[in-house]
């Protein structure tokens, strides 16, 4: 290892996850934290820690100069930016490898290529990935050209912000009378919130699946893909329950899909902890974006495959090569794991409060991954997620009764947890059976299931 102290530039279960590998290793912490977050569990085991700023984001953990200088003035030689914040901020990258510190990710160069959706498709093309049929690039001015094409691809077709995310900047398009208005709402949405605004067009898959394959990528020409995830019970394009391995995905495609992926992360120069994200419907496996950073459902794969991810995006970001090949990979099992957040299960408002009362679930298979602790006051400023519950066993139906198990011995009180929907949801009998579509959950709970009309 060629650096001796990280800097965590996150906050709440991810801050945690990444000081406990750290410390694995042998390397000292900097915990980084706004005002609001002085009582996190990972500053209280850091072993050092600096206010970055007031509990509004954008004044600390979206402060870039701020997190510089606190690597700074603490010696840190390495940042790791966990998920969310500036996790995937190209020109965050950027700055910490030109200020001399190592940064615990793919390069500038990298995020910047796969940020942007059209580049990044272009990209997997050459590399052999599937790819969603659409345009070549970005959408021009041409209306006349826009409808020739959106013909040629075949009606619903959804117009997409190239540099979007998080489910902003999309949107479904029905019939070509709606064309026109849908592309000049999208790229003003696109400039808006991203800055960028490049539209590019795809047909749209009625009621296709989430399925993502994980990879790791070193320096040395190495990568290997860890197989493939279901994430898709989702609401508002934001995922709830994530499983792994995927139902009914063959081991042939998982191989065939999964080799592409790590091709395709030695043909860009990735480093690190990467996800490939895919559509995949009647039998077809269609990529949608690549997350350049670990993802918050990476436990179901840790435990499905025994790979510590966090601890190899580490070492790759040291210089050091892949500890494992392919051959080494070996799918045991099944995982699912539950997102636990502080909001009304019924309606889904936020719900900050203090914790008065936690009892954890334990047992063979359980895993907790949270940054709550009794005592502990859920602030209002940031995402609702408290705590992921994760749970293995032999096969899918065994692990469902673990989940279910484990939800009943959880306790969260003093604030609202979406707990039970986590319940009703592992005893429906379409997610018992396996491989429901992205859509599932919002026509479930009566929500348009076209969300994407709107951002």
């Amino acid at each position: 290892m060629n650096f001796e102290k990280v800097l965590i530039a996150n906050r709440g279960e991810i801050a945690l996850r990444i000081l406990r590998a750290c410390k694995q290793l042998g390397l000292k912490t900097v915990a980084v934290h706004s005002t609001a977050d002085r009582d996190l569990l990972h500053v209280k085991l850091a072993d050092e820690t600096v206010c970055i700023g007031p509990a509004s984001p954008k004044e600390s953990y979206l402060n870039i100069p701020t997190i510089i200088a606190a690597a700074e003035a603490t010696g840190a030689s390495a940042i790791h930016p966990g998920y969310g914040f500036l996790s995937e901020n190209a020109d965050f990258a950027e700055m910490v490898e030109k200020s001399g510190f190592i940064f615990i990710g793919p390069t500038a160069d990298t995020i910047r290529l796969m940020g942007d959706k059209v580049s990044a498709k272009r990209a997997m093309q050459r590399a052999g990935v599937p790819c969603v049929p659409g345009s070549d690039g970005a959408l021009g001015d041409d209306i006349a050209e826009n409808k020739r094409l959106a013909a040629k691809i075949g009606y619903p077709i959804i117009i997409k912000a190239a540099g979007g995310g998080g489910g902003r900047g999309m949107r479904v398009v029905r019939a070509e009378s709606e064309l026109e208005d849908a592309i000049a709402l999208t790229r003003r949405e696109a400039d808006m919130f991203f800055n960028n605004p490049a539209v590019y067009m795809e047909k749209f898959l009625e009621n296709p699946r989430h399925i993502e394959f994980q990879v790791l990528s070193d320096t040395h020409g190495h990568a290997v893909y860890l197989g493939e995830r279901d994430c898709s019970m989702q609401r508002r394009n934001q995922k709830v329950l994530e499983e792994a391995p995927a139902p009914f995905i063959t081991p042939e495609q998982r191989a065939e899909i999964g080799s592409r992926c790590a091709k395709a992360c030695v043909d860009i120069g990735y480093r690190g902890a990467g996800t490939f994200e895919f559509l995949y419907e009647n039998g077809q496996f269609y990529f949608i974006e690549m997350n350049t950073r670990v993802q918050v459902e990476h436990p179901v794969t840790e435990l499905i495959t025994g790979i510590d991810i966090v601890r190899e995006m580490i070492a790759v970001s040291a210089g050091a090569p892949l500890s494992i090949t392919q051959d080494d990979i070996h799918i045991k099992g099944h995982a699912f794991e539950c997102r636990i957040n502080a909001e009304d299960p019924k309606n889904f408002m936020p719900s900050p409060g203090q914790i008065s009362y936690l009892h954890i679930p334990g047992g063979p298979g359980v895993r907790w991954d949270s940054h709550i602790y009794q005592g502990y006051r859920v602030p209002p400023h940031y995402d609702s997620l408290i705590g992921k519950l994760i749970c293995h066993d032999d096969d899918r139906e065994l692990a469902i009764a673990r989940t279910l198990l484990a939800l009943d011995e959880l306790v969260i009180d003093g604030i609202k947890t979406n707990i039970p929907l986590h319940k009703e949801l592992l005893t429906d009998p379409a997610e018992e059976k396996g491989g429901v579509s992205i859509h599932y959950l919002e026509q479930k709970l009566g929500l348009n299931a076209e969300s994407t009309k709107k951002s």
